[in-house]
């Protein structure tokens, strides 16, 4: 697993042992960064972060600042040391709680959230959920959910969808504030 472009391109990220953590691969980041490419100056959420790909590879395309959200230890240590591999230790916080505790609380309005939790465990929805419920976005802002094809994006929440891809191994979803939000 490696970073795809920016500042730091090709750096080799640390996985996390075992099968607890599902890697995302380069091309799902691929199709997620080429669905969103604008990253300068960007605020970063990287929800159930795992070893932090998303959230570094913003910080490699230009975003200015990235919370890590996760709970595993075993994780946090991985995305500890990525962290500390291509030098972000100044531009990003580790938080260590579950993700829909820390968006229950949360204040500040992200540019982009990233969301990929595990599949099939009925995560998506409800974090979707809650940042529009909480207005955690900053306007003209994105979450971007990587989730199971049989996990779909709830209608709720069908006017916020702004694009949807199919991938090889799940599915992204790209959502913001609808009109007269």
């Amino acid at each position: 697993m490696r970073i795809i472009t920016g500042k730091f391109k090709g750096r080799k990220l640390f996985a996390v042992e075992g099968l607890t953590t599902r890697p995302t691969t380069a091309y799902n980041r691929a199709v997620i960064f080429n669905v969103h490419s604008q990253f300068d100056g960007a605020r970063v959420l990287d929800l159930f972060a795992g070893t932090g790909s998303y959230g570094l590879e913003a910080l490699s395309r230009g975003a200015s600042w990235v919370d890590f959200v996760e709970f595993s230890s075993a994780a946090i240590s991985v995305l500890l040391k990525n962290i500390n591999l291509v030098g972000a230790q100044d531009d990003c916080h580790v938080w260590r709680k579950r993700a829909e505790t820390f968006l229950k609380k949360a204040e500040p309005a992200w540019d982009i959230i990233f969301l990929d939790p595990p599949y099939d465990k009925n995560l998506v929805n409800p974090c979707l959920e809650l940042i529009f419920e909480r207005g955690l976005l900053a306007p003209g802002g994105v979450a971007i959910a990587e989730h199971s094809s049989r996990e779909g994006i709830a209608e709720s929440l069908a006017p916020k969808i702004l694009k949807h891809k199919a991938g090889k191994t799940g599915s992204f979803t790209l959502l913001g504030s609808a009109p007269g939000d």
